[in-house]
């Protein structure tokens, strides 16, 4: 790995330690990575670091070589205020919207700007631990040998703590109801003093709306905390993709026009396109 990459991740860990609070709460939040590591980057002592560790660490605290620009459409500039909302606030809500509308580049832009934001990825195989262990981890808490209950515990003492906390499920459409149920109990404890933002595709409002109209065990009580209505993220137009083609280099009109019709108004469909593009030009 070049130097020149080094610094510049050494510089992105700098900030992700101070978002994270300190330096012990950023290695523990990281997978693989020890706090004495963290400190001998900081200190510019690299010897004993290999190549494996430091793209370990670029990978998990955002660093992306490859730039990217990053434009704010309609979607992310929605998600991005219901995001500063629900943390200014202490607000509760779930934000629907098709895959590639823009939300999860605005939620992990606005977690990277601001503390005390704990966004999670959710994933299908998540049990009740997993999804707490990977609650912990993204604050920062050791919860080494604790159980369930000792878990939970350790995440509403800690988010307590906090001045203006905001906890983000990004994908929860993913969870089981088991872990689901999580939301309620976090709800609960922490009311009025911390921000909470349900993420997902229409899938989620689907499924709660389902699960509210034959009683299953909890759906209303999700559906009442989410004040019984999902907010809608609005997909990528043409303006907004042709935006994002210019920013990134694609100028040719017949090009953007071709991304355009070839994209099915998702984001993610257009950031391979004008890689390829890119590609076929270079």
């Amino acid at each position: 790995m070049k130097q020149i990459e080094k610094n510049d991740i050494k510089q992105k860990l700098a900030e992700y330690c101070e978002l994270k609070g300190s330096q012990n709460k950023a290695a523990n939040s990281l997978r693989g990575v020890s706090s004495a590591t963290v400190t001998q980057i900081l200190r510019n002592n690299w010897d004993l670091i290999n190549d494996d560790m430091w793209r370990n660490i670029a990978s998990q605290i955002g660093y992306d070589q490859r730039a990217w620009v990053v434009v704010e459409t309609r979607g992310y500039k929605r998600m991005y205020n219901l995001l500063s909302d629900a943390q200014d606030n202490a607000l509760v809500s779930a934000v629907v919207g098709d895959a590639g509308c823009g939300k999860s580049e605005a939620i992990k832009s606005y977690a990277a700007r601001h503390k005390q934001v704990f966004n999670l990825s959710c994933s299908e195989y998540w049990n009740r631990k997993i999804f707490l262990s990977e609650l912990l981890q993204c604050m920062g808490v050791d919860y080494t040998g604790c159980t369930v209950g000792e878990m939970m515990y350790e995440i509403i003492s800690a988010l307590k703590k906090y001045e203006g906390p905001l906890v983000i499920l990004d994908e929860a459409d993913k969870l089981s109801d088991q872990v689901l149920y999580f939301f309620i109990s976090i709800f609960n404890k922490l009311e009025d003093h911390c921000g909470i933002m349900l993420c997902a595709t229409d899938f989620l409002e689907k499924r709660i709306k389902k699960g509210v109209r034959t009683n299953r065990k909890g759906y209303k009580e999700i559906y009442s905390r989410v004040n019984k209505r999902f907010v809608p993220i609005q997909i990528a137009n043409s303006e907004d993709i042709a935006a994002v083609c210019m920013a990134n280099g694609i100028l040719d009109e017949n090009e953007i026009t071709k991304i355009i019709d070839d994209s099915d108004n998702d984001l993610r469909r257009v950031k391979r396109l004008v890689h390829a593009v890119k590609s076929r030009k270079s």
